[in-house]
């Protein structure tokens, strides 16, 4: 039983005739992010240095485009697409809630560990 495969990409503003070109696609697409990614890891734009909600903007901006090229890579090279409803919602929101967990343990590590080399005494042997 042979079904099609949705031939578009970014919620249908591009779409492709073959499943060849639309993995040439999501391929260029993943390059131009990590391109983005790895320009303003290079340069560090200052305007990007202030705070929001405890971290960097530019942190903030790395994590969100690491959960896009996530979500592209399931999404399109594990077909997730193909999937019943209920099995897409299933894996989405078990990685959701996993990234926002490690997330949240890195800040609070991160956020321990930045306090005692500022402070310069170690309150706990890590």
């Amino acid at each position: 039983m042979a079904h099609a495969h949705k031939l578009e990409i970014l919620r249908g503003l591009v779409k492709f005739k073959s499943n060849t070109q639309k993995i040439w696609g999501v391929l260029i697409l993943l390059s131009i992010i990590t391109a983005v990614e790895v320009v303003l890891g290079i340069y560090k734009p200052e305007s990007l240095m202030g705070d929001f909600i405890g971290m960097k903007i530019l942190n903030w901006i790395f994590i969100i485009l690491t959960i896009v090229k996530a979500y592209y890579i399931t999404w399109d090279f594990m077909h997730m697409r193909d999937e019943t409803k209920a099995l897409r919602r299933m894996v989405v929101w078990t990685a959701v809630f996993l990234i926002c967990y490690l997330v949240f343990i890195l800040l609070q590590e991160g956020g321990y560990i930045e306090s005692v080399y500022s402070n310069g005494f170690v309150k706990r042997d890590f």
